[in-house]
């Protein structure tokens, strides 16, 4: 970020909402911690990470001048390192012990020491922190640890030594934080729903429980997580550096160049996977049977996208989003796909579609008209068939490991007139899972 577009934070500017209920400063038990944090946006965020260098900044000229004592609080505001008086359950020191080890130490430092810490003004600090999705917290909340300090200067100095600019740094920790979040809540689940089922005990005493069994997890899955992450950089790496270029060459087969998704830069088979009659099952089945569903359809699904060399966008209730780097790589997982799910005996059978053509990448996301297509085909289809479009069945037509049959013309709303192809096996045995 350039010296001459950051501009000073002023103290008029730092007005707050309230402070947050003791739940959250105090953090009584791991799954408050988790569930009350969220994403949010403040338009008083609008302000540069960096100061122009030479230039005081009020806020931080008065969080060193006068900081206030780690160790005090005014009158009837909650701290975290000061125990409310009478006996502490078992459940709650547990809790405290937890909260210890996985923010590396005490929480004593405030907001403005912990900014001022990292030579930030607190409205860019904060600019970090909701990126993250922390909560908000008053100026005498004492809810941070040096752990904290030493994060946010980690991303500051990307900025600062020009490694990152203002924009992608809020934009790679905001991934961080919503992919973390979402993470941590579903591990939290899983482990309290394998705790109901195994042990015989409800939901409310499991999750109790858990407090005092993490412990014992928390190195093992960071550790996984890491070595995951690792991975999954690398794999990103290779497809930016090896297959990326070959894609955008494949894609122009059979392309006249003025295609809506023409502007778009990656190359992607886009598939959709849709369980059929999902809404009327869900109201017949208890809240234990449907959690089991849609466990096992968003399993087999991860399952075989992964074998199949793709990678699983997202899964929205009864339907999944998938992406593969050539049109045979996605119908292998289309078909896939498709057969599971007609011969699974528990879940319903399955409409697909998949589209090769141009996408926007983005958030985690995917965009532009190929993933609308595919969402369109995708209602067209038959319960057990897959449909591809007719470019996308170009693409296809010399590989014998598939047969292609011209269905109907279909009006379809933003497209206009399409013609669906049904996808079906030919030759070879498709994607082998072990």
């Amino acid at each position: 970020m350039n010296a001459e577009n950051a501009q000073p934070v002023h103290e008029a500017d730092t007005s707050e909402l309230a402070s947050p209920p003791d739940a959250v400063v105090e953090t009584a038990t791991l799954e408050a911690a988790v569930l009350e944090t969220g994403p949010s946006t403040d338009p008083s965020l609008a302000t540069p990470l960096l100061r122009e260098p030479g230039v005081e900044n009020p806020v931080l000229r008065t969080a060193v001048a006068d900081p206030p004592s780690a160790g005090s609080s005014p009158a009837g505001a909650p701290s975290a390192a000061v125990p409310p008086t009478g006996s502490i359950s078992a459940e709650r020191l547990a809790a405290k012990a937890l909260e210890t080890r996985l923010l590396g130490g005490e929480r004593k430092l405030r907001r403005r020491e912990v900014a001022a810490g990292a030579g930030l003004s607190l409205l860019s600090a904060r600019k970090l922190w909701r990126a993250l999705g922390f909560p908000n917290l008053g100026d005498e909340d004492v809810a941070f640890t040096e752990r904290d300090q030493a994060a946010l200067s980690t991303v500051v100095d990307l900025v600062r030594t020009g490694t990152l600019t203002e924009e992608a740094a809020i934009s790679v920790t905001r991934a961080i934080g919503q992919m973390t979040d979402r993470m941590v809540v579903w591990q939290v689940e899983a482990l309290v729903e394998d705790m109901v089922h195994q042990q015989g005990i409800p939901d409310a005493v499991a999750r109790k429980q858990l407090v005092g069994q993490l412990p014992a997890l928390v190195d093992a899955l960071e550790e996984v997580l890491v070595y995951s992450w690792r991975r999954q950089l690398n794999a990103a790496v290779q497809r930016l550096a090896v297959r990326a270029e070959a894609g955008l060459q494949a894609s122009e087969e059979g392309r006249e160049g003025d295609e809506d998704d023409a502007p778009l830069p990656l190359a992607r088979a886009v598939g959709f996977a849709d369980l059929v009659s999902y809404t009327s099952l869900s109201r017949r089945m208890n809240e234990k049977t449907l959690a089991q569903l849609v466990q096992r359809f968003e399993n087999k699904c991860a399952e075989i996208i992964s074998v199949g060399g793709g990678r699983l966008v997202k899964t929205v209730g009864d339907e999944v989003l998938y992406i593969a780097e050539t049109p045979a790589a996605g119908a292998e997982i289309s078909l896939a796909l498709s057969q599971a799910f007609t011969e699974d005996e528990i879940l319903p059978e399955a409409r697909v579609a998949m589209v090769w053509g141009r996408i926007l990448s983005r958030l985690g996301d995917i965009y532009g008209p190929t993933v609308n297509l595919a969402a369109r085909l995708t209602a067209l289809a038959d319960p057990g068939a897959v449909l591809v479009d007719s470019m996308t069945a170009a693409a296809l037509e010399e590989d014998e490991r598939f047969v292609l049959i011209p269905q109907p013309a279909e009006q379809v709303r933003g497209f206009g007139e399409i013609h669906p192809v049904l996808l079906r096996r030919g030759s070879g045995k498709g994607l082998i899972l072990d």
